[in-house]
């Protein structure tokens, strides 16, 4: 029996890999193999041939940023002309064309912005809970609480605590990267180290927030970096489900690549295959986490639709609107009707999700259309 064949049959017996085990199938091309060892794991976890999508629109509400990551297409340093603040109109109207898709969620985020006092977000969260309290709020990278942190002079469980309270629903995984400091301090030297990502993970997880996980490939990591990241990925995991708090944890993990198109760090794309690999191995080794959405906006829905069959059960989110991955060259878009026909060709039955992954609606009718056609207004 192969190194592989051994590391998949103990995934498959459901004994933890460890930090070889996934090194090793990090460094394996036997794609398929991993795939098709994910998809049983993934079904394992949805023995229903139904994959989730839920519809959301990223509201990008400021591109002023002090960190300077070098990856980042999207951010303007302070006081440059081309930075701006989104009015509180506009970010209303955003969530309104967003509910007239009946679409659930928003996923808010943008630079850290030392100009605006921790007031502009509780303020705004509860503005925007006002107008349209069944909005899901699904927002601020772990960096832009880090910021929030730094300028309410709070600690960072009670910068949580008043942000949540004010209107925040859950955290997105964004800004993770790749969690360990050799990468992150060569790619983005003032954004904190892993310990700072995850701890603020952790302390919203304590407090009763759900969360999501991410990883970036392609940033020039080792091998060993990427498998030591789901080890802490699902390190953390662990100690959310045996603190038994108020929180789910981690409700899904996302993988995506590096997208070098218009930022300062010129480093080749990575292959389909190595994504597809990246979704299996971490269906492999995040064995306590139910959920692993498509990166579609990256890879375009072709690839999309196969990880679906490596390991994801979600294409995460329609994308109304977005502005951070399309800065460095990916443009990639997909309609809701498209992520219905899309999901249904890899023979799975599409349904809408809310930000908890509850099933809103099961389009089982192949004929089924959605009602309504969104014009991006960008």
């Amino acid at each position: 029996m192969s190194a592989i064949d051994s590391i998949l049959e103990k995934a498959l017996r459901g004994d933890r890999l460890g930090l070889e085990d996934t090194i090793t199938l990090f460094e394996s091309n036997e794609i398929e193999k991993m795939g098709a060892a994910a998809d049983v794991i993934m079904k394992r976890w949805h023995p229903d041939p139904v994959a989730t999508f839920v519809i959301g629109r990223n509201v990008n509400y400021t591109n002023v940023c002090d960190v300077y990551c070098r990856f980042c297409a999207f951010y303007r340093r302070p006081g440059s002309p081309e930075g701006y603040v989104l009015p509180d109109e506009t970010i209303y109207q955003k969530i309104r064309e967003t509910i007239a898709v009946n679409g659930t969620e928003i996923l808010m985020q943008g630079g850290t912005n030392p100009n605006l006092p921790f007031s502009y977000y509780t303020d705004l969260l509860r503005n925007i809970k006002s107008r349209f309290p069944d909005i899901t709020m699904h927002s601020f990278s772990p960096a832009e609480i880090m910021k929030m942190k730094e300028l309410s002079g709070l600690t960072l469980e009670e910068t949580l605590r008043q942000i949540h309270a004010a209107g925040l629903d859950s955290l997105p995984g964004g800004g993770a990267e790749i969690l360990d400091d050799r990468t992150r301090r060569r790619i983005s030297r003032l954004k904190g180290s892993w310990r700072d990502w995850m701890e603020v993970m952790r302390t919203a997880h304590r407090i009763g927030m759900n969360t999501t996980a991410t990883m970036v490939i392609g940033l020039g990591e080792s091998l060993e970096e990427r498998a030591l990241h789901l080890l802490r990925v699902r390190e953390a995991q662990d100690e959310c489900i045996a603190g038994n708090y108020n929180s789910e944890g981690f409700l899904a993990f996302i993988s995506w690549t590096f997208q070098p198109d218009n930022t300062n760090l010129k480093l080749e794309r990575q292959s389909p295959e190595e994504y597809l690999k990246t979704v299996a191995v971490s269906r492999l080794v995040l064995d306590n986490i139910k959920n692993f959405q498509s990166s579609w906006v990256t890879m375009g829905p072709e690839i999309g639709r196969l990880s679906l069959q490596y390991g994801c059960n979600d294409f995460g989110s329609t994308m109304i609107e977005e502005n951070v991955v399309s800065s460095a060259g990916a443009t990639h878009k997909v309609n809701i009707q498209e992520t219905l026909d899309i999901i249904r060709a890899a023979g799975k039955v599409p349904a809408q999700r809310n930000t908890r992954y509850d099933i809103l609606r099961v389009f089982d009718d192949v004929n089924a259309k959605v009602e309504h056609d969104f014009v991006m207004q960008n």
